[in-house]
Parts: structure tokens; sequence; C-alpha cells
């Protein structure tokens, strides 16, 4: 049996040819405007590269030598910024204590009457007094309020009495001084410091103090901490 005869090859077509040569006008086309695009494109980073030498050329010109300075004995300075001074709130407090800190209280109910008028708040013991006059607590501060005008003293006793707080001071000493009033009255300042100082919540108790620390003209206050009266009491 013979073998099959394999199927004659169609003929090239003078279409197949016009085809042809249009794919390799278009391909040529297409090379030639890639060659134009990477042409530009070179063109336009040899400007610019031109152009940064140009600048920094003319930079050196301008500036002219200069000399890196040595690192010997360079010293780099460093400025810790302050903290923030609290000013709202100083002024709140004093607002308060000015409208707290009555002139007009009277103080007379709530002192003990014994040889030195006293205070102590209603929650603490009478071995209060008694340990402050003994000297129980170590005194760790005083203002002095010698001087002052009423209302003066009054802001400076507020301010010690909030300092002292809050450098966690127990016991201080508030020096107001005998005074030079008519006989048989008590001198405005020394008055109305008592006045203030049982106003105050900072307060627990006061006493005159004794002979060597001022005597009349100096009260020995104990200040709350950071318990409650009666823990401050304990504390003691």
């Amino acid at each position: 049996m013979s073998p099959p005869r394999s199927k004659p090859a169609s003929p090239t077509t003078l279409n197949d040819f016009a085809d042809l040569k249009k794919a390799l006008r278009s391909a040529a086309r297409e090379a030639a405007a890639r060659a134009e695009a990477e042409r530009a494109a070179r063109a336009e980073r040899e400007k610019a590269q031109a152009q940064r030498v140009q600048d920094q050329a003319m930079f050196q010109q301008a500036v002219g030598t200069v000399h890196r300075l040595p690192d010997k004995n360079r010293a780099e300075a460093r400025r810790t910024p302050p903290a923030p001074i609290p000013q709202h709130r100083q002024q709140d407090e004093q607002a308060v204590l000015q409208e707290s800190l009555s002139d007009e209280f009277d103080v007379e109910t709530l002192l003990e009457t014994d040889e030195s008028l006293a205070f102590r708040r209603p929650e603490l013991g009478p071995d209060v007094l008694r340990k402050l006059r003994r000297g129980v607590w170590a005194l760790q501060g005083q203002v002095d309020l010698h001087g002052l005008r009423s209302e003066e003293a009054r802001q400076v006793l507020g301010r010690f009495l909030r300092d002292a707080q809050v450098r966690g001071w127990r016991c201080v000493r508030v020096v107001h001084g005998k005074g030079l009033g008519s006989p048989g009255r008590i001198p405005v300042i020394k008055a109305k410091v008592k006045r203030w100082l049982v106003q105050s919540d900072r307060v627990l108790a006061f006493v005159q103090a004794r002979g060597d620390e001022g005597g009349a003209g100096a009260l020995i206050v104990l200040l709350q901490s950071g318990t409650t009266p009666v823990q401050a009491a304990q504390e003691a």
C-alpha cells in the first residue's frame, strides 16, 4: 500500500507581502520613537547635571575658601527648658485664699482659754496642744510678718502655708510680732493672724510660742499632711 501524499502548501500571495512590509514599517517607526525618547531623556539628564555643576561652582566662588572647625575643645550647648509655672492654679488658689480668710471671722469661740490662746480642730485631742508646747514636732520653717500691712500679711501667710504643705512641712512658726498697740488692746496683725489660721484647712492646731521661740510674738502651727487630721494626731 502506497503512503498518503502530503497536501501541497498554499501559494504565497501579493497580499501577504504587503502585510509584511506594513508590519516592518510599523516596527521601524516604534523603534525610532523609542530611540528619540531615550535621546531626549539623556539630554535632559545631562543638562540638569551640567546645571548642578554650574550652581555648585558659583556657590563656591561666592563663599570662597572654607575650613572645617576643629573638633577639639568644642562644647555642645544644651539648654533645659524651664518648668512651666502653674500661674492659673496659683491665681485661683490666691483668689480662694482671699475669699476664705475673712477679717470678720469670730475666732474667740474656737480658741481655748488657758494661759495662752491656742487652737485645735475638734478631731484632735488636747494632747496635740501639749505636744506642740513641748516641741515634739521639730520646726521646719517660719514666716515673718513684721512690718507688713494687713492685706499684704494675709497674702504672704497664705502663700507660706501653701508652700509649706507642698514641701511636706508639718510644724512651722508664724512670727506676727508683739506690736505697740494701746494698753489693753491686742495688736491688729496678731489678732488677724489667728483668725486666718483658724480658717485655713491646712492648719490643724497652733499655740503661742515658748519664750525662746518668740513668746507672745509668734505662733507654733501644726499643718495637715497627706493624711486625715485624726491620722496626723496618731502619727505624733
